[in-house]
Order: structure tokens, then sequence, then C-alpha cells
């Protein structure tokens, strides 16, 4: 990827979360690309996609799906007791890695005015996230959904403020 389209990606992908209203609003013809791309444009999801490669998933966030990702921030993962982020990069730990980034993605693209509508989630690891609507927050599980509808080829990405577990 060069350097001018990173920074574009960058730009347009820092606008949208910024401004969550605006979010919606992208042009649906034209998505910013895969939603790894999209991560990896915005520096508010570095760990994410750290997280992401040393997890081998990049290929399939990648791929045709498409998916739901609800991506948790930097600040996201700082949350996480001290320690906890070093030993699920270490390669010994990727399954657990694996288990906690697929509770992360639903299969399809599930827009914030459909999150709104569910109670739960399957996600991709076989468990379901629960959903819950209180005034204007939405919540998975325990994690507030700051900003929606961040479009990208292969789906949507919802940000979140905390990192989910699964059971």
């Amino acid at each position: 990827m060069t350097l001018l389209r990173q920074s574009l990606l960058a730009l347009m992908l820092s606008a949208a979360v910024a401004t969550p209203a605006l979010a919606g609003h992208h042009d649906e013809a034209k998505p910013a690309g895969t939603l790894v791309d999209v991560a990896a444009g915005n520096a508010d999801f570095e760990t994410l996609v750290a997280a992401v490669k040393a997890a081998g998933l990049v290929e399939t966030l990648s791929g045709e799906g498409p998916f739901t990702v609800f991506a948790p921030t930097d600040e996201a993962f700082a949350k996480l007791p001290a320690g906890t982020l070093e030993d699920l990069l270490k390669p010994e730990n990727k399954d657990k890695l694996v288990a906690i980034l697929t509770y992360h993605v639903v299969a399809g693209k599930v827009k914030a005015a459909d999150v709104v509508k569910l109670d739960t989630a399957t996600t991709v690891n076989g468990q379901a996230a629960d959903i819950t609507v209180e005034g204007g927050t939405v919540k998975v599980d325990n994690a507030t959904v700051t900003a929606t509808d961040i479009a990208a080829s292969n789906g949507v990405i919802h940000v979140i403020d905390t990192v989910i577990l699964p059971d």
C-alpha cells in the first residue's frame, strides 16, 4: 500500500471515527478497503491490527465476508490487566487470541440500525455476545459502542471502548 493511500485511508477513517454521526454516510459504492485495510489506516487500531496479525487472521478478515467487527481501540486494549496483552501476543497463546478476536466478529454485515434490534449476536467463534440498548447507548457485553457503520469493502466496523471476552 502506498504512503499516499495509507494517508488517505487514515484521514477518511479518522474523520469517520471522530464524527460518529457521519460514519454511516460513506459512499457505499467505494468503501475504503477491506476491514483490515480500514483498521490499519487508523492510529486508534494499532493494537487490534497487531493482534489480528499475531493471530493469523489477516487473510480471513481481508476475505470476501461480509463481516461485522466490533473493534476495540488501543485504549480498550490498555484497560486489560497488566501483562494480559503481552501474554496473548505470544505464539503459544495464539488459540486463545484467536478465540478472543473472533468473539469480536459477526458473520454478515450488521449495520447499527440492525444491531439495536438485537438482544444477542452470534460471533464467529460460536458464542453469543449480549447486546443492550439504554437510551442512546449501545453495549456489546460490557463494551460501549462509540462509533458505528464504518464501511469496508467486505463489511462494517463498529468501534467499542472495551475488549470483550468470551466465556
